[in-house]
């Protein structure tokens, strides 16, 4: 049996910390909202993420970070993407394991790095680092519910050692040691969710979210070629397996913005409304950035980051991507 702590209490980092201590490990939640650490000392829950999910007698919770890491076998942060460096800065000062994993999805927008060359560029290189990501909803987890992700580190070894932690009967690990390839979908697949989001928000049906899936993923894997990933990665779990998922269930943030969009609100209403981080938001730009940087073609993310940027009106972009001209499918 491992300890660990989880950096982040939101709706996805408790579900993994509930899933760690499941599997029998000793588990410290960790979040820098001392209100929320409290109320989950004091319930033995997340009243404010997962309010039906009551917490293993093995998973404890603590506001002070140098208590929560202490003597601990592994990190796993869950924190949005914008703030893992902070986190990771919070971290150097302290005595950290050497075994540091995320459940992150995104770049960080400044310097248009992905979490790996975060986590590194601020912890240093002598750090085991991994990640996990695909098809998954919090909720479903917590509930445990069958589930498949991957995690993947440079290191197959020590991803196959993290996978052990987590592996159980209804939480199934593949490991992999394309770490680019498994940000790249969970951070690309984010924007193409708010897509489907609009698309069936406006009335266009099954036929046109199919196409926008597809086309989706045929973005994804040009940009993924750009920078280097392995196309199988993109064609497993961490790539089509999570964009199906968000892209066609109403569970996910990214494409219920969307669906807040085509009715006429506006992204920071829709996540006014939330009080939770839409990682597609804060992605969209980096991604239309670093496409444009590598000349790479990707209409569907171009026209969801001029939506939300306010460059262009919702009609006017639909109609650019149905205007398109025709052209041959596999090129």
């Amino acid at each position: 049996m491992a300890t660990a702590a989880v950096l982040g209490t939101g709706s996805w980092g408790t579900a993994l910390a509930i899933q760690l201590s499941r599997n029998g490990h000793q588990i410290i939640a960790w979040d820098g909202d001392q209100d929320l650490i409290t109320s989950l000392q004091s319930e033995r829950r997340n009243p404010r993420y997962l309010p039906d999910h009551p917490f293993p007698d093995t998973l404890s919770a603590e506001h002070d970070l140098a208590t929560a890491i202490k003597d601990v076998d592994f990190i796993l942060a869950v924190i949005p993407s914008y703030a893992m460096r902070a986190v990771c800065e919070l971290l150097v000062p302290l005595d950290i394991p050497i075994k540091f994993i995320w459940a992150t999805k995104g770049f960080e927008k400044q310097s248009k790095m992905l979490m790996h060359q975060v986590v590194t560029e601020v912890l240093g290189d002598h750090i085991k680092t991994a990640v996990l990501s695909g098809p998954s909803f919090a909720k479903e987890v917590a509930s445990n519910l069958p589930t498949a992700v991957s995690l993947a580190s440079s290191d197959l070894d020590f991803a196959k050692e993290l996978a052990s932690y987590f592996h159980s009967e209804n939480f199934r690990i593949y490991t992999s040691n394309d770490v680019v390839g498994v940000e790249l979908g969970g951070t690309v697949k984010n924007v193409l969710a708010i897509a489907a989001g609009i698309i069936d928000g406006l009335g266009f049906g099954a036929n046109a979210r199919a196409a926008l899936v597809t086309r989706g993923l045929a973005e994804m894997m040009r940009l993924g070629k750009a920078l280097h990933a392995n196309p199988k990665t993109l064609m497993g779990l961490a790539g089509i397996g999570d964009l199906v998922l968000t892209c066609t269930d109403d569970q996910s943030r990214n494409r219920r913005l969307g669906l807040a969009l085509a009715q006429g609100k506006t992204a920071q209403q829709y996540m006014d409304e939330l009080g939770q981080v839409v990682e597609g938001f804060h992605a969209a730009q980096v991604v239309h950035a670093i496409a444009k940087e590598h000349h790479v073609e990707m209409p569907i993310c171009e026209q969801v980051w001029q939506v939300l940027s306010g460059e262009i009106e919702l009609k006017a972009a639909v109609s650019e991507l149905l205007g398109r001209d025709m052209k041959q499918e596999f090129i």
